[in-house]
């Protein structure tokens, strides 16, 4: 690998002001002169001699011609951006925390630093610094730039217009003097507020619980937090938040032969080792000898094979097949009623899988719970929940109209491996399946739950960005489901539909709601196509 110093002067010649900058992200010198004038070659090299392992640092705004969104958490805030985002590639960089900093072009009215104002999201302007590549933190991470995306091979692309006009409200909020009163400031970007804190008091406890928190600081955290709400959590249904979080903060060690077999097995028919390497995000030489070793072993074991005489290309090698006894099968479907009249339009049948991808408040536990109601009667319902606790639940369903003790169905807490517990010939219900990271496994969890399947039924709730028909994992989330549903607030709409009811195809249909109490559904329109 290059020496530091030759990657600074690199970044130099390209137009970027570079300083030096220690372990702890703070500057080896007194950089503020840096941010109107660049270093000359001789001066970062007298710097790199000094400190010949000091990160690169790079001045964001007009003396580098570029500003950075630095997206600290890669899922709720890659999640939080996205709506500002254009679908344009831009140099994009991994840092050590598993974040990543997106470079764009400076824009002409300058955009000072901001932190925050998008959750999980920061932003790098005027007065500001990141860290490039291959510059290593304190503890040995690695910053590097993503696979096809660094900014010697692309471009850095303009500021979407919608983050400027973000960006300069809250700067004239701070700054200007125009304070927003409480009730004014907009809720999309405040957290801990009504609507919202269940899901941003898990997250903080689950982000604790991962850095390795001890249980009675978690508790004090959360509790302190849950007090300055608005309005304020109850402080009894904290710690089910905190018990949830504690439960999946099992640290295993990163098993990447592991995690290259299963992403190859997960993946359908043809894929090209390039694939792997920007899915799995494989950055250094030794990951990418990992990589063709259990290649090379998979072939030895006749897993998959070469794809012709193309390099880099293979195929999965499928031998398994099960007879099907079609000519004993029986005619029955499995009796099932949905929320809104669903099975008027679609059919399930036994060993169906039903995936319900909703973004976040759209109403996805509301869907199952009132799927619960409508089967609980005639059929065994497991319902695996795996972030609401004994209190919560209640809670929910004392919303219903029916009473809490007619409720006839069995609850259990659950956050991994629910191909473990799923009752055969019953209806299960998974809310939701988590996937934060290798988000192609997804088709993976789906299908071990389809085969522990018989006579029953899984229905799977996922999470999903907004403005999109696919939850996360994209369209491995389809391949075993028979019926898949998206929902957002106030629509729902059947994506795909294997077996329909009638001779009218429903795929693409979509019908709109309210949603009253978190439990209630309104219609407010019939189901009609739309695409």
């Amino acid at each position: 690998m290059a020496l530091l110093v030759d990657e600074a002067l690199h970044y130099s010649k390209l137009g970027f002001s570079v300083i030096p900058v220690k372990p702890d992200k703070k500057p080896h010198i007194k950089w503020e002169s840096f941010q109107d004038t660049r270093a000359t070659e001789e001066k970062i090299k007298e710097w790199w001699t000094r400190w010949p392992r000091a990160m690169i640092g790079i001045v964001t705004g007009a003396i580098s011609g570029v500003v950075v969104i630095d997206v600290d958490d890669p899922i709720g805030g890659m999640d939080a951006i996205s709506k500002y985002l254009t679908k344009s590639k831009v140099p994009t960089v991994k840092t050590p925390r598993g974040g990543y900093h997106l470079y764009f072009k400076a824009p002409e009215r300058p955009i000072p630093n901001n932190a925050g104002a998008i959750p999980g999201c920061d932003f790098r302007g005027e007065g500001g610094y990141v860290i490039a590549p291959p510059s290593q933190n304190g503890t040995g991470g690695a910053y590097a730039w993503l696979e096809g995306l660094s900014i010697g091979e692309v471009e850095p692309a303009d500021l979407p217009s919608s983050y400027i006009s973000f960006a300069f409200k809250e700067y004239e909020k701070k700054f200007d003097g125009d304070h927003a009163r409480p009730h004014e400031t907009t809720n999309n970007h405040k957290m801990f507020i009504e609507g919202r804190r269940d899901e941003d008091l898990f997250h903080t406890a689950n982000l604790l619980a991962k850095g390795g928190g001890r249980p009675e600081v978690i508790s004090q955290v959360i509790e302190r937090l849950a007090l300055s709400c608005e309005p304020p959590f109850p402080l009894p249904e904290v710690q089910e938040k905190i018990k949830s979080a504690l439960k999946r903060s099992e640290v295993r060690e990163r098993n990447l032969a592991q995690e290259i077999r299963e992403w190859v097995l997960t993946t359908q028919d043809h894929f090209k080792t390039t694939e792997g390497h920007k899915e799995l995000q494989l950055t250094t030489s030794r990951e990418y000898k990992t990589f063709v070793m259990v290649l090379l072993r998979m072939c030895e074991e006749g897993l998959i094979q070469k794809d012709g005489n193309k390099r880099g290309c293979y195929r999965v090698v499928d031998t398994g097949c099960e007879e099907i006894d079609w000519l004993n099968a029986g005619d029955a479907t499995f009796q099932i009623h949905w929320p809104f009249g669903i099975e008027g339009y679609v059919l399930t049948l036994p060993k169906n899988v039903i995936v319900i991808a909703g973004a976040p408040n759209a109403g996805k536990t509301a869907f199952l719970l009132n799927t619960v109601e409508l089967n609980m009667k005639t059929q065994k319902v497991y319902y695996f929940t795996s972030e609401m606790g004994e209190i919560e639940l209640k809670k929910r369903l004392s919303k219903f109209d029916l009473p809490l003790k007619q409720w006839s169905f069995v609850a259990k807490e659950r956050t991994s491996n629910f191909s473990d517990v799923i009752r055969p010939d019953d209806i299960n219900m998974i809310d939701f399946l988590e996937v934060y990271d290798e988000f192609y496994k997804i088709g993976l969890y789906i299908k071990e739950i389809y085969d522990k399947l018989q006579k029953g039924i899984a229905i799977i709730a996922i999470q999903k960005n907004l403005n999109t028909d696919y939850g996360l994992g994209g369209m491995r989330g389809l391949e075993k489901a028979r019926l898949y549903l998206a929902m957002e607030a106030g629509k729902i709409k059947i994506v795909k539909a294997k077996n329909w009811a009638t001779e009218r195809n429903p795929n693409g249909m979509q019908l709109e709601f309210k949603l009253r109490d978190g439990c209630k559904f309104i219609k407010t329109a019939d189901w009609q196509k739309t695409s």
